[in-house]
């Protein structure tokens, strides 16, 4: 099995193969997979490590893999008013839900819990299939999410 024990500098390093994953595994310092040609591999890096997508990993047999954020269920929200999403991202932060920022968005994994109480904030709700890529938070990673493990950096 093919390890990979690093993350590479950002870098003009072209990347030999790609390592799909969702957000909840991307958040794993140690995980057992498979590369997108198929080859199993073992990551085993630092602890409290969050891969984004773009990030450049080394593999133990020098070859360069890139990772990519797989496509998940999210909900995308989006209000008529800047304060209605920062109202709906006070909500959301205050449920600790770790969220992804955009220009006139917001975005969480999917939760029908969730969706129903931005739209009672009066938001606009998308359930789609796309990257989730969260913010780092308030201390690059700490988090109380279940899904994205304290990490102090």
């Amino acid at each position: 099995m093919l390890n990979i024990t690093r993350k590479l500098p950002h870098s003009d390093a072209v990347a030999d193969v790609k390592l799909v994953l969702p957000f909840q595994l991307r958040n794993k310092s140690r995980l057992r997979t498979v590369l997108a040609n198929g080859e199993e591999v073992g990551l085993i890096l630092e602890r409290g490590s969050i891969l984004r997508g773009g990030d450049l990993l080394l593999a133990d047999d020098g070859r360069v893999v890139e990772v990519v954020a797989e496509p998940e269920p999210v909900s995308t929200v989006a209000a008529p008013d800047p304060l209605a999403l920062c109202r709906a991202s006070y909500h959301l932060g205050n449920r600790h839900v770790a969220l992804q920022i955009g220009d006139g968005w917001v975005r969480y994994q999917h939760d029908h819990v969730l969706d129903e109480m931005a739209r009672g904030l009066g938001l606009i709700v998308t359930i789609e299939e796309a990257p989730f890529e969260p913010e780092a938070g308030a201390y690059g990673g700490h988090s109380h999410s279940a899904i994205a493990p304290h990490a102090h950096g």
